[in-house]
């Protein structure tokens, strides 16, 4: 008696799967209703279609967006992929407003951000490379300089790159990596930490007035690599200038310079870089060097600030050396992630 009026409540249409799916369809013919036969559709939404438009044309024409106020230009271009997030609101704002125009618009920016950021959704990684680099910003005032070091070295980098050394710390982080690292040096509050044989090791000139960016030679087996280090002057976010970064701009255009005039063919520039590869005041170094994460990394690669990563201004390029794999390491105690790449000496000739 009662599998007899289970059959027939289900016949009835008030329970089971027949019913959900009936009812579900039932749901989307009351929208799609509330569509056809509205001429209003196209003509709703024309402030959102406006936005999905511009939101386009900044992403598109970002580099022409001008620096003259507040380094407008460049500090889209340091969170230029967040603009994505943009383009759910107003697909979830078209449909509210059941607006074609909206919603076909959107289209726009959408293909946009997949154009200059799409590649990053895949993994390029790949196996092979005959050198393993990593750098780190640690923090002038990490708590654990020595725990710090540990854990970068347990990357397995054959060369480490750290930045913001403070003086009083460096004997610190030289006992924690010596069992790692046989060769290293320190040039103001930058230095590198090799498994191979370091030379020709000198500070380079990036017009500030005190020691944060060195070059050296590492004879890795493959070949000899210069290796850079550099950590470019932060940038400021104030109320009554906007994005200030005149500093950095001068000091990356130094740095440029004197990787254009780097004689050995294979160089790898490892560092806080305070921009990311979309901004152009970065160009007199981005223009001559390909980026390792946007080469063969696997997503955005985000390294600061450690909390939630937001931009990856912590960089490593490659000149002649071709780029293998990238990818963000475990959080230390620092307010940055560090960051490795392994890459592949393309000569082992001068």
């Amino acid at each position: 008696m009662a599998q007899q009026a289970y059959m027939t409540e289900t016949d009835n249409g008030s329970s089971g799967p027949e019913h959900r799916t009936s009812r579900l369809r039932r749901v989307l013919d009351r929208l799609a209703g509330g569509w056809r036969g509205d001429r209003r559709v196209w003509r709703r939404g024309i402030v959102l279609a406006v936005c999905a438009v511009l939101l386009a044309l900044v992403m598109l024409a970002h580099a022409h967006i001008p620096n003259a106020i507040g380094n407008l230009g460049s500090l889209i271009e340091t969170f230029l992929p967040w603009l994505g997030l943009f383009v759910p609101l107003l697909l979830l704002l078209g449909l509210l407003r059941r607006s074609a125009t909206a919603l076909i618009a959107t289209i726009l920016p959408a293909a946009v951000w997949l154009n200059l950021f799409g590649g990053l959704l895949t993994d390029k990684t790949a196996a092979g490379g005959d050198l393993t680099v990593a750098t780190h910003n640690v923090n002038a005032d990490n708590p654990d300089p020595s725990r710090t070091a540990r854990d970068v070295a347990a990357s397995g980098a054959d060369v480490l790159a750290l930045e913001e050394l403070k003086a009083t710390e460096v004997p610190t982080y030289e006992a924690a990596l010596a069992g790692t690292y046989k060769y290293h040096a320190v040039v103001g509050t930058v230095g590198l930490w090799s498994k191979y044989p370091l030379s020709d090791v000198q500070p380079v000139d990036i017009r500030l007035g005190w020691k944060r960016a060195m070059r050296a030679t590492v004879t890795a087996p493959a070949g000899r690599v210069a290796v850079y280090v550099a950590h470019l002057p932060s940038v400021r976010v104030k109320l009554e200038a906007g994005f200030t970064a005149r500093q950095r701009d001068k000091s990356a255009d130094a740095l440029g310079e004197a990787i254009a005039a780097e004689p050995l063919p294979n160089v790898v520039l490892l560092g806080d870089l305070n921009g990311t590869m979309n901004d152009r005041a970065l160009k007199g170094v981005t223009a001559q060097m390909r980026s390792t994460q946007g080469a063969v990394g696997s997503g955005f690669g985000f390294s600061w600030p450690a909390s939630f990563p937001m931009a990856r201004i912590d960089q490593i390029l490659v000149k002649g050396a071709e780029p293998e794999s990238s990818w963000t390491l475990p959080a230390t105690a620092s307010d940055h992630l560090p960051i490795a790449a392994r890459v592949r000496v393309t000569t082992s000739t001068d």
